[in-house]
């Protein structure tokens, strides 16, 4: 009995334990905050995650990530936008529950680049004209939750971040981002 499942392990095994894979990767995040009156908006995310695998089941990876986030203000004029740019860094368990299929968790602690508010078309610099006590921060803190599937070397990423830490002073919310990503990996 026990080597029939572990021959089926086998079975759908890509890596070996000790392999380690690198992988770019460009797609489309869709985030708002934790605040009845935010909507969403779209954004790029894009960067490069390298994996080591511990077993032919499960993986170890880490990452960073360019990710355009923020929010919108539901039923206001001129359509008001908060953008806030990070640097995530991804650090993920990953599963392997089928050929090619990955379920994946961690923690991924994010650096805040820069900020901006567009309304009506208008893009003004956030951090300049922030109001006192409205600051965003500088770390934000959330947990990533996902699934991926790979075929021959490219690998489609799904994950949702639950934000952990408020992404600002006073009454803020925390970010929520769904991510969606294409990426192809290379075996080194």
């Amino acid at each position: 009995m026990a080597a029939m499942v572990l021959s089926s392990v086998g079975a759908f095994a890509q890596y070996s334990a000790g392999d380690i894979t690198i992988q770019p990767k460009v797609g489309l995040n869709v985030s708002s905050v934790t605040d009845d009156e935010a909507g969403y908006i779209a954004g790029f995310v894009g960067g490069i995650e390298g994996e080591y695998h511990v077993s032919p089941m499960v993986g170890i990876s880490a990452g960073l990530l360019y990710s355009m986030q923020g929010a919108s203000v539901k039923d206001a004029e001129g359509d008001p936008k908060l953008e806030m740019n990070y640097v995530n860094i991804p650090i993920l368990v990953n599963a392997y529950v089928a050929k090619g299929l990955a379920l994946k968790a961690g923690i991924q602690p994010a650096f805040n680049v820069s900020n901006k508010v567009k309304v009506a078309g208008i893009s003004i610099d956030y951090d300049k004209y922030a109001p006192e006590g409205a600051e965003i921060k500088t770390f934000d803190f959330s947990i990533p939750v996902g699934i991926s599937y790979e075929y021959m070397n490219v690998c489609l990423d799904a994950r949702y971040n639950i934000g952990v830490s408020k992404f600002a002073d006073g009454d803020a919310g925390r970010n929520s981002v769904f991510q969606i990503t294409l990426g192809y990996k290379f075996k080194l």
